[in-house]
C-alpha cells in the first residue's frame, strides 16, 4: 500500500522522483516552463525512463473500522494476558505459601501414643502357658511354624519359640530377637536366646493402649519411607505399580496419564480411570475439597507441580503414606497404610503377607465401596486384581499369585479405633497434665510409657460381670449398680490397672477417680494403727468396751453409734474389735486417741487433706474415691514406706530421646513394727472375719490382708486388700446414692477376689521384723498361755509383752502340773532367738 509507484515521462534522459509535497519540485531545482507557440523536437526529447511518483490512497469507513478493531482486540488479548499472568502467579504465590507452610514442618500433628508395661521374662517367673499365649495374643503375635519374621510364636510342648519385636522404648532402640522359654509348673524354668545362650531378663515390646488427646475425626499411626522401604518394600513397589507407574520421572502431572484417562472415559461414557499421580493425590488430599471442579483441578495441577519443585519424592511418598483415605471407623476416619494395618489385621504393616498388603492397596480406589467388612466380596475381587498387577510387574511369580488368589481376606473382626481402657488413660493424662500442656500432648507425637499391667486390666475389667450376680443376691434392677476399681503394685506404687465404671470401654465419667463416696469401716485400720504406735497403752490383746455409746457434739445434736448387728458385745480386744468390724469399739478407741491424731494418720497414708475432724469420721464420714483408698492401703501394705500412686514410667518424644523419667519417691512414714502388727489384724480380717469368704478363692499361703466397707443403707460397699505384691480397691454403689442394701463381703468382695485370682498374686512375707514376737494367746480371755496349750499366735512389741499365765486355760490342775513355766520359758527364748 505504498504511496511511491514508477510512471513513465518524456524528460532529458534523466529519471525523476516525483513526490507529493505540496508541487514543490526536487531539492536544488526550478520548475521549468514551457515556451508559448514552441513545440518541442521529439529528436532532440530525452528518452523515456521509468520515475517514481507518489501515489494518493484514499481511507475508506470500513478500513478503518477494520483496523480499529484488530488494534483493540489484540490489545485486549495483551491486556487479558498480562491481568490473567498476574492472577495465575498471585494465585500460585498463595498456593505454594500453602504447600511450604505444611511441608515446612512436621507433615502431621499427632496426639501422644500411650504404651502398657512390657511382659518382663525371666527364669523364676511365675507364668503358665495359657497366660503367656494371651499376652501374646493381645500383642498381636500370630502361630507359625517357622518364625521368618517378627510378630510369630511357636509352641511345642513346654518349650515356646517367640520372634519378638523390635521397638524404641525409655531405654533406646531394642532390635528384634528369637527367644525360647520353656514353662514348668506355671513359670519360667529357662530363658535362652536363638543361639541357646541363657538370657537373664527380657521382655516383650509395649503394647499400645491409645492416644491422648486423639483428633475425633482421623486415626493415624505414622510410618516412615525409610521404614517401610527397608521392611516392607513390597507396599512401595505394589502401590506405584497400581497408582503411579511413572511416579519417580514425572515432575508432579502425568500428560500421558491424563490423556490415557481422557481416552478411557471418552469411550467408556463416564469416569472409569483417573490420570492423577500421586502427589496430584496428595495435593487434592493435603489442601483441596473433594468437589469435581476445573478450578479445584487447576488448583490440583498447580500445587503437584509445587510440591515437586520443591520437595523430594520420597518425602512425597512417605506423606502420601500416612495420607491416604482407608476407611472408617464409626465417627473416626482411617488414614494412612500404618493406621490400616492396625485396624484390619492387628499387626504392624512390617509384619503383613503380600495378600494382605494387595488388599490395602486395592482399597486406595474407594476404601467405602470396597470394605471388606462390609462388602467382602468386593474386597476380594479388587485385591485379586491387584494381585495380577503385582504378578504383571514381576513383584511375585504367577504361582504365588495363584496361591494368594486362593486365601481369605484374613480381616480381624471390625472394631472401633477408640481407646481400649479409658479410665487408665484418663489417670495418665491428669499425671502428665503437671508437667506437659495439652498442646504438646496434642500434637507432637510423644510415646508414654505407663505401667499398666495388661493382665490385670483384663481380669479387672472382666470381673464386672460379678455385678449381674450382685445385683440378683440383693434384689436390685438389672444394671442398677455401678463399680470402680484400682489395682497397684505393692513394692513401686505403679499403679496396674483403673476400672471407671461397669463398662469398661465408657470414656465418660470416671468413678475410679472422680466419685467420692464415703469409705465406711475402712477407715478403722487408720484408728488401730494409732493405737498400736502407743504400745505402753495398747497391744493385740488390750480390750474396749462393745457399749452403748453417746456422743457430745456442740452444736449439733448427740451421737449414738451402732453396730452392724444392732448387738453389742461386751468387752473385747482390740483383735476382735477390727476382726468383726465392730463400730462402737472403733468410735470409743478413735476418741480415746484423739481425733487430731486419727485424721494426721489418715492424711500421712492417703497422700491427702482429711479437713475438719468430727466424730464421724471414725465410722468412714470421710469421702474418698476409689483411686484415694488405694492410696491410702498401699501405704499400709509397704511395710512403713509412703509412695505417691503413679501410672507413668517415662515419656519419650517422637526421635526416640527420653524427655522425663518418673522414678519412684519413698519416704518411710511409720516404723516397722506398728505397721507389721497392723497388717497382722488386717490378715486375721480375711483369715476369719468379715472377709473370711476370700478362703474360698485363694490359698492361705498367700496370708491375704484387707478390710470391708460399707455405709448407712448399704449405699456404698468397699473392699481393699492386698498380697505380697498387689494392692486393690473395688468399690459398689448407685450412681444416685440410692439405699441399694449393699455390704462389702457380699458385694464388693466378689469382685475383687474376681479381679485377683487371674493373677499370679505373690504371699505376703510371714518374717516379723526385728523388735516384734509372736505369742501364743487366748483371744477369749485376753492373756498370754503356754505353746503347747490351745490359742492363736498374736505379734507384741518385745520390749512391751503383754499379760501371760503358765497354764492353759480350760485345763485340770492334774494337767496343769504336767508343765512347768520354766520349761515353755526356755522354749520362748529359743523361739525369739530365731525370730
Amino acid at each position: 500500500s505504498s504511496n511511491v509507484h514508477v510512471v513513465m515521462t518524456a524528460q532529458s534522459g534523466k529519471k525523476k522522483t516525483n513526490r507529493t509535497r505540496s508541487g514543490a519540485s526536487a531539492k536544488g531545482r526550478q520548475p521549468r516552463s514551457k515556451v508559448a507557440g514552441k513545440k518541442t523536437s521529439r529528436k532532440s526529447a530525452a528518452p523515456r525512463k521509468w520515475v517514481v511518483k507518489q501515489r494518493s490512497q484514499r481511507k475508506t469507513p470500513l478500513n478503518r473500522g477494520l483496523r480499529r478493531l484488530f488494534t483493540g482486540l489484540l490489545t485486549l488479548s495483551l491486556a487479558l494476558l498480562m491481568v490473567g499472568s498476574a492472577l495465575v502467579i498471585s494465585w500460585s504465590v498463595a498456593l505454594n505459601e500453602r504447600v511450604v507452610a505444611r511441608f515446612s514442618g512436621a507433615l502431621f500433628q499427632t496426639p501422644a501414643f500411650v504404651y502398657a508395661a512390657p511382659l518382663e521374662l525371666y527364669e523364676g517367673k511365675a507364668l503358665s502357658m495359657q497366660q503367656l499365649h494371651d499376652a501374646l495374643i493381645q500383642a498381636g503375635y500370630r502361630s507359625a511354624q517357622n518364625l521368618d519374621q517378627t510378630g510369630l510364636f511357636a509352641r511345642q510342648g513346654q518349650r515356646v519359640a517367640i520372634h519378638r519385636r523390635g521397638y524404641i522404648g525409655p531405654q533406646g532402640q531394642v532390635d528384634p530377637r528369637i527367644l525360647h522359654l520353656n514353662i514348668v509348673d506355671g513359670q519360667i524354668d529357662q530363658l535362652t536366646d536363638v543361639r541357646g545362650e541363657p538370657l537373664g531378663i527380657d521382655q516383650l515390646e509395649p503394647v499400645f493402649i491409645g492416644h491422648l488427646y486423639p483428633n475425633v475425626r482421623e486415626q493415624r499411626e505414622l510410618v516412615s519411607y525409610e521404614s517401610i522401604k527397608n521392611e516392607a518394600p513390597l507396599l512401595i513397589e505394589t502401590l506405584l505399580a497400581v497408582e503411579d507407574r511413572g511416579f519417580f520421572e514425572h515432575s508432579g502431572v502425568s500428560p500421558t496419564a491424563i490423556a490415557r484417562a481422557f481416552l478411557t472415559n471418552l469411550l467408556s461414557g463416564g469416569r472409569v480411570q483417573g490420570g492423577s499421580t500421586i502427589t496430584q493425590q496428595l495435593a487434592k488430599n493435603f489442601f483441596l475439597t473433594p468437589e469435581r471442579s476445573y478450578q479445584r483441578k487447576a488448583a490440583e495441577l498447580i500445587m503437584a507441580l509445587l510440591m515437586e519443585w520443591q520437595y523430594p519424592k520420597e518425602k512425597i511418598l512417605e506423606g502420601y503414606l500416612n495420607e491416604v483415605y482407608l476407611g472408617q471407623s464409626g465417627a473416626q476416619a482411617i488414614h494412612g497404610f500404618g493406621t490400616a494395618a492396625r485396624f484390619y489385621f492387628a499387626r504392624p504393616i512390617n509384619e503383613l503377607q503380600a495378600h494382605e498388603l494387595a488388599l490395602l492397596v486395592g482399597m486406595v480406589k474407594g476404601a467405602s465401596f470396597y470394605n471388606p467388612h462390609r462388602h467382602p466380596e468386593r474386597a476380594l475381587a479388587r485385591r485379586n486384581v491387584v494381585i495380577d498387577v503385582m504378578a504383571a510387574n514381576g513383584l511375585i511369580s504367577l504361582t504365588e499369585a495363584d496361591e494368594l488368589k486362593a486365601r481369605p481376606l484374613g480381616v480381624v473382626e471390625q472394631g472401633q479405633m477408640r481407646a481400649r481402657h479409658p479410665a487408665f488413660l484418663n489417670l495418665v493424662r491428669r499425671q502428665l497434665s503437671e508437667q506437659y500442656d495439652r498442646q504438646a500432648l496434642q500434637t507432637q507425637g510423644l510415646r508414654i510409657f505407663t505401667s499398666m499391667d495388661l493382665a490385670a486390666q483384663t481380669a479387672l475389667e472382666q470381673a464386672t460381670s460379678k455385678l449381674d450376680l450382685v445385683e440378683k443376691n440383693r434384689g436390685l434392677p438389672a444394671g442398677s449398680l455401678q463399680t470402680a476399681g484400682v489395682i497397684a503394685s505393692v513394692r513401686t506404687g505403679e499403679i496396674h490397672a483403673v476400672l471407671g465404671g461397669r463398662d469398661p470401654g465408657f470414656a465418660g465419667f470416671d468413678r475410679a477417680l472422680d466419685s467420692r463416696r464415703q469409705i465406711g469401716s475402712l477407715i478403722k485400720p487408720v484408728i488401730y494403727l494409732e493405737a498400736l504406735r502407743q504400745p505402753q497403752r495398747y497391744h493385740w490383746l488390750s480390750t474396749v468396751l462393745d457399749e452403748p455409746l453417746t456422743v457430745t457434739q456442740a452444736g449439733s445434736e448427740d451421737w449414738q453409734p451402732r453396730n452392724f448387728d444392732r448387738q453389742f458385745k461386751g468387752e473385747i480386744t482390740l483383735l476382735d474389735a477390727l476382726v468383726d468390724s465392730r463400730n462402737v469399739p472403733a468410735v470409743r478407741l478413735g476418741l480415746d486417741l484423739g481425733l487430731d491424731r486419727v485424721g494426721m494418720q489418715f492424711e500421712t497414708l492417703a497422700q491427702r487433706p482429711l479437713g475438719q475432724r468430727f466424730p464421724a469420721m471414725l465410722l468412714g464420714s470421710v469421702q474418698a474415691s476409689p483411686l484415694e483408698v488405694t492410696q491410702l492401703y498401699h501405704s499400709l501394705s509397704a511395710d512403713g514406706f509412703v509412695t505417691p500412686l503413679r501410672a507413668i514410667r517415662a515419656v519419650v518424644d517422637q526421635e526416640g530421646q527420653t524427655l522425663t523419667r518418673y522414678g519412684l519417691e519413698v519416704s518411710q512414714a511409720y516404723d516397722r513394727q506398728s505397721m507389721h502388727l497392723l497388717q497382722y489384724g488386717l490378715e486375721q480380717v480375711v483369715a476369719r472375719g468379715t472377709a473370711r469368704s476370700l478362703q474360698n478363692h485363694f490359698a492361705p499361703r498367700l496370708r491375704l490382708a484387707g478390710k470391708t466397707g460399707s455405709t448407712n443403707e448399704g449405699r456404698d460397699a468397699w473392699f481393699a486388700g492386698f498380697s505380697g505384691d498387689r494392692v486393690a480397691t473395688i468399690w459398689v454403689g448407685r450412681d444416685d446414692n440410692q439405699p441399694a442394701n449393699l455390704t462389702g463381703s457380699s458385694s464388693a468382695l466378689p469382685i475383687w477376689a474376681a479381679a485377683m485370682e487371674p493373677l499370679n498374686l505373690a504371699p505376703r512375707s510371714d518374717r516379723a521384723p526385728p523388735g516384734v514376737v509372736y505369742r501364743n494367746a487366748c483371744l477369749d480371755e485376753g492373756v498370754v498361755v503356754p505353746e503347747h496349750c490351745p490359742g492363736v499366735a498374736v505379734p507384741f512389741y518385745r520390749d512391751y509383752p503383754p499379760p501371760r499365765i503358765d497354764y492353759c486355760l480350760g485345763q485340770s490342775d492334774n494337767d496343769q502340773e504336767k508343765f512347768q513355766p520354766s520349761q515353755e520359758g526356755v522354749f520362748d527364748r529359743l523361739r525369739n532367738w530365731i525370730q
